[in-house]
């Protein structure tokens, strides 16, 4: 999209990113920490009930010119999978994400209730290439994390249990609104 002299698109009007409220800021900014702090996450990402994508690590990377999770835990850049158009990383890794979680979050609560198991608290993947870490929120929410195969999992599980108790009194019905129109203006 190229802008004019007048600093509007060629395309329309630019959009404007809506101001968040401070609890959205404050769940944004709990996510952000998440993932800065905890070795070998590579993308986190938060999901509604009907698996509408909430909440990213990948965007607030993006903002600071980095490559959310490209790199291996040795520092070097992780050539394992697809790069989208000008090597932002993995091709829709947010959206893969929120989708892999509604799915693996839609089937163990499935497997719960086919087996009388009870609620569904968490569900961890290892795979070769990489770890998928899906846990209940509240009210069908899920957190979803993508990590390095090295990864600590309990350590991984631990700051995300962290989030879920910080984060699931807040995530209002209001507040789950406010944050997918957040997430629909910036796509």
């Amino acid at each position: 999209m190229r802008t004019s002299r007048n600093g509007r698109s060629e395309n329309g009007p630019p959009r404007e990113q809506p101001r968040l409220s401070s609890e959205a800021q404050n769940l944004q900014w709990l996510l952000t920490n998440l993932v800065e702090e905890v070795p070998g996450l590579r993308s986190v990402a938060v999901v509604s009930s009907d698996g509408l994508l909430l909440l990213t690590s990948d965007h607030e990377r993006a903002a600071r010119g980095e490559r959310a999770g490209r790199k291996e835990a040795t520092g070097r850049p992780d050539r394992s999978r697809p790069q989208a158009p000008g090597g932002q990383g993995p091709q829709g890794s947010s959206g893969d994400l929120a989708t892999l979680m509604a799915g693996i979050g839609s089937l163990t609560i499935g497997a719960a209730k086919l087996m009388d198991g009870g609620k569904v608290k968490q569900t961890m993947i290892a795979m070769e290439q990489g770890n998928l870490f899906v846990m209940s929120i509240s009210d069908g929410s899920l957190l979803g994390a993508h990590a390095a195969p090295d990864c600590d999992m309990s350590v991984v599980a631990y700051h995300m249990a962290l989030f879920v108790g910080r984060a699931g009194h807040v995530l209002t019905p209001e507040l789950r609104s406010e944050l997918r129109l957040s997430m629909e203006s910036a796509q």
